[in-house]
């Protein structure tokens, strides 16, 4: 599209580029019962200045500040959602997590060097892969209002995964930082420090926020609003310090949960402004891959999405008598596990300021979240109607 063009839509096309997300999404949803946030990707993809639309590259600007308050508030609701009482009483839960993510870990670090990536892409892209994207998950999950044991362990496994992926990635960063600059302080700073600060944040404003609550009485009616806030208040704050909004934002919802005061059924995903943002976050990540990018990484992308799939399948499979469940549901949890696009847009939107040029660099990494921004979510989706858990079917 001509630049004078795009100029003059600029103002509009963020809007615009919403509310055609948000039709297609719903003719998606009701016609084929298709995830709406496949429509929503597959919108933003094509609408994107990089494959001749009419959105301009995202990045930096306030549409991108839109998009991690947006996440936010999705990682807030995972880790609420977090219920330690089961994990203290299934601790099974607890290695399946790492035995999975350990193994995708690994996996996709051999297969990274087997396509000749260089050894700090491979570890970034391993430590990416180990991930599964809340959004997708709990979207489907809201969507479908699906509940039951492999919904549950869905939940809790990508909380953990999501965890262990920022706590991998941030290592990994210090190493590449180490290895590019050889500041060893600095290093340490963009891992260990980053990793404990956003931590202890998230845990400030788990302990401010309900009592705040308590202090004014109105903590059942004025819960969704005031943790909708704190989000907000914790997504500028983080990104001005340069620490993980990902990881406060999910040590917040957990440490909220443990206190008791928290979002009602009704008030999952954060009501109607949820919604809207969760068309804006799937926008958002589609927009910012380009064709280019993902052409070139097609058949590496192929490899790292089946090594991934292959090994969470297969753990949660092999220990699912173990940790209380059939073979089929252990199965059908691994396959449930597979979205991971917006967990990776994002954590590495958020390097940016290194000038690590890093969604470039790490070989693949836009097909894959090309291909699981549309996939995954459909994967997800059949594997809790096969458990029996969605009710989903709408009348038109």
């Amino acid at each position: 599209m001509p630049e004078s063009l795009l100029t003059m839509l600029a103002p509009i096309a963020w809007p615009a580029a919403i509310a055609l997300a948000w039709i297609a999404g719903e003719i998606a949803y009701r016609w084929a019962s298709l995830p709406r946030i496949s429509s929503y990707g597959i919108a933003g993809f094509a609408m994107a200045a990089s494959q001749g639309g009419f959105l301009g590259d995202p990045s930096g600007e306030p549409v991108a500040q839109m998009a991690n308050f947006a996440f936010t508030l999705i990682l807030f609701e995972l880790g609420y959602r977090v219920n330690w009482g089961w994990l203290w009483h299934n601790q099974w839960l607890g290695v399946i997590s790492v035995i999975e993510a350990t193994g995708t870990f690994v996996a996709v670090f051999l297969v990274a060097l087997m396509f000749s990536v260089p050894q700090t892409p491979a570890l970034l892209l391993a430590a990416l892969a180990m991930s599964t994207s809340p959004a997708a998950v709990l979207r489907v999950a809201n969507d479908t209002r699906s509940a039951g044991q492999v919904t549950e362990r869905v939940v809790h496994l990508t909380a953990f995964n999501s965890i262990l992926a920022v706590i991998a990635f941030k290592v990994v960063l210090g190493y590449w930082v180490l290895e590019s600059a050889g500041n060893i302080y600095q290093a340490i700073w963009h891992s260990l420090v980053v990793l404990m600060v956003s931590g202890g944040i998230g845990t400030l404003f788990g302990l401010a926020v309900p009592a705040l609550l308590r202090l004014t009485r109105n903590a059942d009616r004025n819960a969704t609003v005031a943790f909708a806030v704190a989000a907000l208040l914790l997504t500028a704050l983080t990104h001005a310090l340069n620490f993980s909004p990902l990881l406060a934002a999910l040590t917040f919802g957990m440490v909220a949960r443990h206190h008791r005061v928290g979002l009602s059924q009704a008030q999952r995903n954060f009501g109607a402004l949820g919604d809207l943002l969760t068309v804006l976050l799937f926008v958002f990540v589609a927009a910012s891959l380009e064709w280019r990018h993902v052409t070139e990484g097609i058949w590496l992308a192929m490899a790292v999405i089946a090594a991934r799939l292959v090994v969470k399948a297969t753990t949660t499979t092999l220990l699912a008598r173990l940790s209380g469940i059939g073979w089929r549901k252990g199965w059908l949890t691994g396959l449930a596990l597979t979205p991971m696009s917006v967990f990776v847009v994002l954590l590495l939107e958020q390097t940016r300021h290194l000038h690590a040029g890093m969604l470039d660099n790490v070989a693949g990494i836009a097909a894959i979240a090309m291909l699981l921004e549309i996939i995954g979510p459909i994967v997800t989706q059949s594997a809790l109607m096969l458990a029996g858990e969605t009710h989903h079917k709408e009348v038109i």
